[in-house]
Parts: C-alpha cells; sequence; structure tokens
C-alpha cells in the first residue's frame, strides 16, 4: 500500500468515525467469503456500516479524531479487525450475538458506546442488553403514559360503576314486585272459580 493509498484509508475511517456514538471492533478471523458476505448483508439491513481495516490505519484516524480519546481500545487491534459504526448501542452486539448462533466468531474485540470503553469478548452480553435511545424513550413515554392512563381509565369507568351500582339496585326493586304478581293473580283466579260454578 502506497503511501497515498493509506493517507485514502485513514480518511476514510475517519470520515466513519466522526461523528459516530458506537464504535465496535470485531474479529471476522476464520469466517469464510460466504459467511463473512452474509454477516455483511445482516448488518446492511440492520443499518450497521462495516469495514475490514488494517490495525495501524485504524488506529491513526482514531488518534486524529478529536474529542474521543480511543486509546484504551488500541491493545485489541491484533489480527483481522472489521471496525461496525451504528446508530444504535446494542445492534452490533445482537448482530454478533445471533450470528454466533452457529459460527465461533466473530468476536469482540472492543467497542466505544454511550462514551464508555468495553475491552474484550466477555462484555459482549452486557453490550447486548444495553438498551437503544429508542427503546430508553419509549420505556419513559410508557411510564409517564401510565399515571395518565390509570386516572382517564377511572374518568370513563366512573359513570359505569354509577350505573352498574343503579342497575344493581333496579332490579332488586323490580323483582319484588314481580314475586308479589304471580300471587296476586292466583288469589284471583281461586275468587272467580267459585264465582262461576
Amino acid at each position: 500500500m502506497t503511501k497515498d493509498q493509506k493517507v485514502v484509508a485513514i480518511q476514510e475511517i475517519k470520515d466513519l468515525l466522526q461523528d459516530a456514538k458506537v464504535v465496535y471492533v470485531a474479529d471476522l478471523d476464520g469466517l469464510n467469503a460466504a459467511k463473512s458476505s452474509e454477516f455483511r448483508r445482516q448488518a446492511f439491513k440492520q443499518n450497521i456500516k462495516v469495514k475490514v481495516v488494517k490495525n495501524t490505519l485504524l488506529q491513526k484516524a482514531m488518534e486524529q479524531i478529536e474529542g474521543v480519546d480511543y486509546s484504551e481500545m488500541f491493545q485489541t487491534f491484533k489480527g483481522n479487525s472489521a471496525l461496525m459504526i451504528s446508530e444504535t448501542a446494542n445492534g452490533p452486539a445482537k448482530l454478533i450475538q445471533g450470528f454466533r448462533k452457529k459460527e465461533e466468531k466473530p468476536a469482540l474485540k472492543s467497542a466505544f458506546v454511550q462514551e464508555t470503553f468495553y475491552v474484550g469478548d466477555e462484555n459482549l452480553n452486557a453490550l447486548a442488553n444495553i438498551k437503544s435511545r429508542e427503546e430508553m424513550i419509549g420505556e419513559i413515554i410508557g411510564l409517564l403514559q401510565s399515571p395518565i392512563q390509570r386516572v382517564v381509565s377511572a374518568l370513563q369507568n366512573k359513570p359505569e360503576t354509577v350505573e352498574a351500582k343503579a342497575e344493581e339496585a333496579a332490579p332488586a326493586v323490580e323483582e319484588t314486585p314481580a314475586a308479589e304478581a304471580p300471587e296476586a293473580p292466583a288469589a284471583e283466579s281461586t275468587d272467580e272459580t267459585p264465582a262461576a260454578e
């Protein structure tokens, strides 16, 4: 790779990293071409950018990014490395987990998520369980709506409750005359029979 090619490659990596909030570095070594293509296809469907990079170029690009010190990740830059950029904090971790149900790789080398560094494959489960921004917003909205829904439900059920109590009281009143009504005609019919004779 010429010096100019290296400069271009570093710039491409910098462009990917520039405003990235979720950065994973994974080891895809051992995946054949077909499996590697399938991994990339699944990543594309989940809006995760995957780029196989040279470790030295990745480190140089990260060193040039302002605002984030990626140096904690540098120790993991050995062997084959794939850079994964996502908008969703747990997206790449879930993708790796799903893929590993059938394969040994990819393995997590390191990650930068929500301003925290995770180094080592043992952090994969923790990363997969991080709630995405959308999930957190959904939960907050659910929590905020819950008391409102209870109030609305109570208000909607209150007229029904009043009506139900009125209905319970009304049948009791109706049942009493209904019970008396059959007795009265029976008494009348007894009186009428002797009169007919």
